[in-house]
């Protein structure tokens, strides 16, 4: 069986198949259980597979690559518009099988082990900070119910809470000042198990050269340079900065036809948490930039007297996106506007 080309669907458990011949003609349609599918594709010869960049894909990715197969993950709103008739798991398989092989197809970039060892660190964390401001919000709103309003801030109400609990005349009764300290408790967890993430995330971030030199800019911490390295690796999978920077959906949109182009706001596509850590990168770079008198906060400074700062954090999140595409698949240092190469 010449097999050229072999789209798979994934599953949990149940995987279809799907393989065409050099003249384009369906050779393979078959449906494999989880651990039937690395036995069935080493008595494969080597061959193009493609496959939804969906869970599990990587893992499956790098085990088939080790089998000496071609792999190739795609999006899977770009497999969609090749979905023929219903949807089901053969007519997806086909579809996939389809995809691949387009020219002008965009494939993602196959995650390493280390890759999704710091993409883990990473969802851990921002879950937890999502957990600790779901406390924070559940705490003010019980205080409120007694008349106690505190600020918005986390910091703010860490220290109204042991002071809360001491006083005798706010209008806590016993039973309610029992509840709210374990809630403060709660909230002490979230701090340390947080805390603990930063210094792991960190430590990586001062052995990585790689995030060393994306520490080197202007609004790039540890925690952005680890972000940016586990989502995009070495970045040459994209052809040039602006690709990457609309690929974060820092871009705008466009609506254009008969000739007149008309561009919006940014697409907001990509990855979201990566884009809104860039921002809030950004944003912690503006707030410096009336201090210096380089080339770049010239331009900041003019654009943020003509824009909305939210603009001109975008820009500059836009801006730096690029210049951290350049730091990693250039494999160079950053060298700031206006100092000789």
């Amino acid at each position: 069986m010449n097999i050229k080309r072999i789209g798979i669907d994934l599953a949990k458990q149940v995987f279809q198949v799907h393989g065409v011949d050099g003249q384009e003609k369906v050779v393979l349609r078959k449906q494999l259980r989880r651990v039937q599918l690395l036995d069935y594709f080493k008595k494969l010869p080597p061959c193009l597979i493609g496959m939804e960049a969906c869970g599990g894909a990587h893992y499956w990715a790098r085990e088939l690559q080790k089998l000496g197969h071609t792999v190739k993950l795609m999006a899977p709103q770009f497999v969609k518009p090749y979905v023929k008739s219903n949807k089901n798991d053969a007519n997806d398989a086909e579809a996939i099988c389809e995809a691949v092989a387009r020219p002008n197809m965009r494939f993602v970039a196959i995650k390493t082990i280390a890759q999704q060892d710091i993409q883990a660190l990473h969802r851990i964390r921002s879950e937890q900070v999502k957990q600790r401001t779901a406390k924070v919000n559940q705490i003010r709103g019980l205080l409120a119910e007694y008349g106690i309003v505190v600020g918005r801030r986390v910091d703010v109400l860490r220290n109204a809470l042991p002071q809360l609990l001491e006083e005798t005349e706010n209008g806590l009764t016993a039973d309610f000042k029992v509840l709210l300290d374990g809630l403060r408790q709660d909230l002490v967890t979230l701090d340390e198990r947080v805390d603990d993430l930063d210094k792991k995330i960190k430590t990586l971030a001062t052995s990585n050269p790689a995030a060393k030199r994306l520490q080197q800019i202007p609004g790039i911490g540890p925690i952005i340079a680890t972000a940016l390295i586990c989502a995009i690796g070495d970045g040459k999978q994209f052809q040039r900065g602006r690709d990457m920077a609309s690929w974060l959906g820092l871009t705008p949109r466009q609506h254009s036809s008969g000739g007149k182009d008309r561009l919006l706001g940014i697409s907001k596509r990509g990855d979201a948490y990566l884009r809104t850590l860039l921002i809030h990168g950004a944003r912690s770079a503006l707030k410096v930039v009336g201090k210096k008198d380089d080339p770049r906060s010239r331009w900041l400074q003019n654009l943020c007297s003509r824009r909305n700062k939210n603009i001109a954090a975008v820009a500059l999140a836009n801006k730096n996106a690029r210049i951290a595409w350049a730091l990693l698949s250039k494999e160079t240092d950053y060298l700031p506007e206006g100092e000789p190469a």
